[in-house]
């Protein structure tokens, strides 16, 4: 039996490649025939992905039936970007067997409903056992086999420990928790901050900013996630402040580059168009200033880097206005 890998974006093709140098049989989809066509073509000079080869016995298709029903995988792997996980959800599940093992590891939550990413595709494929794996892990790295370490998280305990016997290798470790909104808001929410991290550096801003910044945009992270239910072990572990750090200090980063481009003066549009792949963070910051209100948690950093997104906010205005709110404790003190 094969794996199914939906989305050969970098991040797909680098799970890709893990999964078959472990010796797996992965069958490769993407809706897309240029992106399926360029990696027949080409296995070695992956685009995104330098350095990195995809395996020969790799199976590239754009068929979604043979990819998720006449392949017969054990396991099929979610790695469309956020903004197509409903439709590509959709277009798949005539093809999901009864208890067909999913995992998703995308980011995001759905602007429209607020649903997390696993939500949505449990709305679209009620019949399947879903999981999240998430963490610090730039796809980059990953397909050159450079030490990671991840975080898969399902409601099954046996679901969990599959998956994390199936991905992990002598380079990329994997850890399990039951914590799956916790996993999820993790690794959505990072982004918006990056984003903030990236704009501080473009402005000439230095390493006080961005770890003022990276600080209490975790802490934004954890009122939300704690409001809707995660534990706050996990919002402090791989899936929280690990992605949060590697997300917002490195240059692999499509969410920091995006937002440093900002900050040195291009517009939204300019700066996507420059970066050349889906910026979740962008995706994702309208929702979490959604469930910020929904939830009457106080997020800040998110409500600014939405005004600069969307409002056409000066972003070293937006600093000054995150400086310059009402004096407050750090934390909730008994004096």
């Amino acid at each position: 039996m094969s794996i199914t890998v939906l989305g050969a974006g970098t991040w797909g093709t680098a799970l890709t490649i893990l999964l078959a140098n472990k010796g797996r049989e992965v069958v490769l989809w993407s809706k897309l025939e240029k992106e399926i066509e360029e990696l027949k073509n080409d296995r070695r000079n992956i685009k995104n992905l330098p350095g990195a080869r995809l395996p020969e016995s790799v199976k590239l298709t754009t068929d979604e039936k043979y990819a998720c029903k006449d392949s017969e995988p054990e396991l099929i792997v979610f790695a469309v970007a956020s903004p197509f996980v409903r439709s590509t959800a959709k277009l798949v599940s005539p093809y999901i067997s009864d208890g067909q093992i999913i995992v998703n590891v995308a980011k995001g939550i759905e602007e429209a409903t607020l649903d997390t990413l696993l939500d949505v595709i449990r709305e679209e494929i009620p019949n399947a056992d879903l999981a999240v794996l998430s963490g610090p892990s730039h796809a980059e790295e990953v397909s050159r086999g450079i030490p990671t370490t991840v975080v898969v998280a399902a409601s099954k305990r046996a679901t969990a420990e599959y998956l994390q016997d199936t991905f992990m290798t002598d380079r990329f470790r994997v850890y399990t928790t039951n914590d799956i909104i916790g996993v999820e808001l993790g690794g959505s929410l990072k982004n918006v901050i990056a984003l903030a991290a990236g704009m501080s550096d473009g402005l000439g801003f230095g390493d006080n900013t961005k770890a003022a910044l990276m600080t209490r945009g975790l802490a934004e992270i954890e009122r939300l996630g704690l409001a809707m239910g995660a534990k706050a072990e996990t919002l402090s572990g791989l899936s929280g402040i690990g992605d949060l750090f590697v997300t917002c200090t490195s240059h692999h980063s499509r969410n920091w580059n995006a937002g440093n481009l900002i900050g040195k003066g291009m517009s939204v549009d300019e700066a996507l168009a420059e970066v050349k792949q889906v910026v979740e963070g962008v995706y994702c910051a309208k929702a979490a200033l959604k469930l910020a209100r929904k939830y009457y948690v106080e997020m800040p950093i998110v409500t600014q880097v939405n005004a600069i997104l969307f409002d056409n906010k000066p972003a070293e205005e937006a600093v000054s206005a995150l400086f310059m709110r009402e004096k407050r404790d750090e934390h909730v003190m008994n004096w």
